[in-house]
């Protein structure tokens, strides 16, 4: 093969697809798209929020009207003395959102049922409230009803909130402290990411190969270059637009995130929850609470934070130590071997076929492993060291995935290696098999080809 035609390959495929707008919306936009997906959820819900709901109860329980306390969103009122057919046929007139009718009281079950009239259906956020109130009534009842004292306060006693924090230990027995919801995040997220570019750089390569086999334009480009140079040349010049935009992302993203760092202060955040811990240390000894007392029933644990010691910190921590570098550089790593894999052999199943609809059949054998390994990456965050997990991180045509869905949870070096090799290895192999295939079916024409006929061609020499 000569390494200049396949520059000049190389070079007319990135240039042709980075001149593209769909390229450039994409590139640019992504990063604003993902910012806003973090974002729009909590304005959408704040701004969605119930206020100025009007409630009228009747409760012929005795028990449940003195828990209905109003809120912002919700206000009740009393309409115990009035009739309920009544209140039902000037229900539209009367500017209430909801009529709630507490059943009389069931002295066998100590329970009551609820009905909950209105003009349209209620929000859940009414309903879970109203329920929320009914059940606390219902529960303090019965709780009375044993007539023993001080029971409720024994039951909140009884009630469990253990601090909880991990470490993970540096070689020279440094502890630092760690959240594995971050580690399943960036798992899940890099897992995504590869998964995502592999599958739809790879399928670029594919059409590619296709519109020109169909517009007949192979034939003349043949005619100048090998086969083999026109499929690497094509693979390559893919892959650095891939590169490219995933870089220009790395970029953006960084970009935005300092900037919204600057503005919001994310270490302010994490500096808060230590002079709200102390705030409320200095509030238990203005009210006269034992400090020791406090401490050794376990009041206090996960108060003082004198490390850093709460979730908020752990989170901000782990976000802190993330290797980065380290991900950046496995993510091209695996992408790149990985993209090379399967490209090759889609650039073969294209090199097959006429048309798009006649790359189903061809497809399935490609794209199982390639599924199989986002749904085991999927998982790799609850056990990150399990059989099914440690075999598909080498396998070569489910590494690339699911290695870097391990990766955040530390892999030794040696698995990276022999992960990386094993890759390298297959890809020299389906490389070769795709360019027999290559070589031969791009100028096939006039006959739906099967795996029998794939075969044939992978004798020839």
């Amino acid at each position: 093969m000569n390494p200049h035609i396949i520059n000049v390959i190389i070079g007319r495929e990135y240039m042709t697809r980075v001149r593209k707008k769909s390229f450039l919306l994409t590139t640019f936009l992504a990063p604003v798209f993902l910012a806003a997906i973090m974002i729009l959820p909590s304005v959408i819900m704040f701004m969605a929020e119930d206020k100025g709901q009007k409630v009228a109860v009747m409760d012929q329980s005795g028990i449940v009207m003195p828990y209905m306390t109003d809120t912002e969103a919700i206000t009740y009122q009393e309409c115990s003395a009035d009739a309920v057919d009544s209140l039902k046929a000037g229900f539209k007139d009367s500017g209430l959102d909801a009529l709630v009718l507490v059943s009389p009281l069931d002295s066998a079950a100590k329970s009551v049922s609820v009905s909950v009239y209105s003009s349209k259906p209620v929000s859940v956020d009414m309903k879970e409230a109203i329920r929320s109130n009914v059940n606390n009534a219902v529960e303090d009842y019965r709780l009375a009803s044993y007539k023993i004292d001080g029971l409720k306060q024994i039951m909140e006693d009884v009630k469990a909130d253990v601090p909880f924090s991990t470490y993970t230990l540096e070689d020279d027995g440094e502890e630092k402290i760690t959240s594995s919801e971050v580690y399943m995040f960036v798992s899940l997220i890099f897992s995504i990411i590869i998964y995502m570019f592999i599958a739809m750089f790879s399928g670029m390569v594919m059409q590619s190969v296709i519109e020109e086999k169909s517009s007949r334009v192979v034939e003349v480009l043949v005619s100048s270059v090998k086969a083999t140079e026109l499929m690497f040349g094509k693979i390559i010049g893919v892959a650095c637009v891939a590169l490219t935009q995933f870089f220009l992302w790395v970029v953006l993203t960084a970009v935005l995130v300092t900037g919204a760092g600057a503005v919001i202060g994310f270490d302010s955040i994490a500096e808060s929850a230590t002079v709200q811990t102390e705030q409320m240390n200095q509030m238990t000894e203005g009210l006269g609470m034992d400090q020791e007392l406090m401490e050794q029933s376990g009041m206090t644990a996960g108060m003082e934070m004198p490390s850093g010691e709460s979730e908020l910190a752990a989170v901000m921590q782990t976000l802190r130590d993330i290797d980065y570098p380290m991900l950046l550089i496995s993510f091209v790593i695996y992408f790149v071997l990985g993209y090379l894999l399967y490209a090759s052999l889609f650039a073969a199943i294209g090199s097959a076929v006429e048309n798009e609809a006649d790359t189903q059949q061809l497809q399935i054998p490609v794209t199982i492993p390639l599924i199989l390994a986002f749904f085991i990456a999927f998982y790799a965050f609850k056990a990150p060291d399990s059989q099914v997990v440690f075999w598909g991180s080498m396998i070569p045509f489910t590494s690339p995935i699911v290695m870097l869905a391990r990766i955040p949870f530390g892999v030794p070096v040696w698995e990276l290696v022999l992960s990386v090799v094993l890759l390298l290895l297959t890809f020299a192999g389906t490389a070769y098999i795709s360019a027999k295939i290559y070589k031969i079916g791009i100028l096939m024409f006039g006959k739906k080809t099967t795996f029998k006929d794939l075969y044939k061609w992978l004798k020839q020499k």
